[in-house]
C-alpha cells in the first residue's frame, strides 16, 4: 500500500491523482498532514500541490465526465468533510482507469466511492436549501441588512445568487461566522467577498448574530418582536409536534433565528 500526504486542498487532491499515475503507484491511501501512519508503513509520498498538474487532471475529467458529474465533484468538496478525501480520490482515479468507450462510472451508484461522493453532494445541496429558508436579516441604521449563519458545509457560494435575485435593490451582508467570511451586496455594485481582520470590533455578535443596540435600526427591534408574536400566534398548541419541528428546523439553526430568540 502506498501512502500520500496532501494539504487538504482540492488542487492538492488533484495533484495527488496526477502523481499516482505518474509514479505508477496503485493502490494509494490518501492522508493529511499530521495523520498517524499505519504500523509498518513505508515512507509516505508528500504531495506538493501544483496548479499545472491539478489543471491537467481537471481537464482530463472534463473530457470524461458530464457537466453534472463535474458539478457533483465541486459541490461535494464544499462539504469540507475529511471522510470525503479518500472516496473522492479513488473515484477520480477510477474515472481515468476506465476503458475508452465504457459507460461512465459517474452513473454507477453501486460503486461505494461514487455513492459516497454523490451522497456528500446531496447533503451539501440540502444544507444550501435550508440556508435559503432559515437566514434571518436584521436592518442596521445605515439601511444594510445583516444575516449571520454558521452552516455545517461551506454553502454561501451556492446561495448568493438566490439572495441577489430576491433582494437586488437592497444592500445586505451575509456572513459565515464559522468560516469567517461573507458576501456584501449593494444595488449598484458587484457582490464582494469580504473578511474582517479584527472580528472583535464587528457591530454584531458572532455567537448570536445580533446587531449591537447602537447599530440596529430603530424600527427593526419592533419588527422582530412582531415576528415572534406572529410565530407564537399561528402555533396550534394541540398540534405541536417537537420531533417534526426538529426534523424540519434542526436545533443548530435556532441561535440565529429571530422567532427562536
Amino acid at each position: 500500500m502506498n501512502y500520500y500526504i496532501f494539504d487538504r486542498t482540492l488542487d492538492g487532491l488533484l495533484t495527488a491523482v496526477f502523481d499516482c499515475f505518474a509514479l505508477r503507484q496503485h493502490p494509494v491511501t490518501l492522508l493529511t498532514r499530521g495523520s498517524q501512519l499505519p504500523l509498518f508503513a513505508g515512507e509516505p509520498h508528500t504531495v506538493t500541490t501544483n496548479g499545472e498538474k491539478a489543471s491537467r487532471v481537471w481537464k482530463g475529467l472534463e473530457q470524461r465526465l458530464s457537466a453534472g458529474g463535474l458539478r457533483i465533484i465541486t459541490l461535494s468538496w464544499l462539504s469540507e468533510e475529511e471522510t470525503l478525501y479518500q472516496p473522492l480520490f479513488s473515484y477520480i482515479c477510477k474515472v481515468f482507469r476506465q476503458p475508452e468507450g465504457a459507460a461512465s462510472i459517474e452513473r454507477n451508484a453501486s460503486d461505494e466511492d461514487v455513492l459516497h461522493v454523490r451522497n456528500t453532494c446531496r447533503r451539501v445541496l440540502h444544507e444550501a436549501q435550508r440556508m435559503k429558508q432559515f437566514i434571518r436579516f436584521q436592518k442596521a441604521k445605515d439601511g444594510t441588512y445583516l444575516g449571520v449563519v454558521s452552516p455545517d458545509h461551506n454553502v454561501l457560494p451556492l446561495i448568493i445568487d438566490h439572495f441577489e435575485d430576491r433582494f437586488g435593490d437592497q444592500p445586505w451582508l451575509i456572513y459565515d461566522a464559522h468560516r469567517h467570511y461573507g458576501y456584501y451586496h449593494t444595488p449598484d455594485e458587484p457582490i464582494v467577498r469580504i473578511t474582517f481582520e479584527d472580528e472583535t470590533t464587528l457591530p454584531f455578535d458572532l455567537d448570536s448574530g445580533k446587531l449591537n443596540a447602537d447599530t440596529l435600526s430603530s424600527d427593526d427591534e419592533l419588527f422582530q418582536q412582531l415576528w415572534r408574536t406572529y410565530f407564537k400566534a399561528i402555533c396550534i398548541r394541540e398540534r405541536t409536534n417537537p420531533k417534526k419541528q426538529l426534523s424540519d428546523m434542526p436545533r443548530r439553526y435556532w441561535k440565529y433565528m429571530t422567532e427562536k430568540n
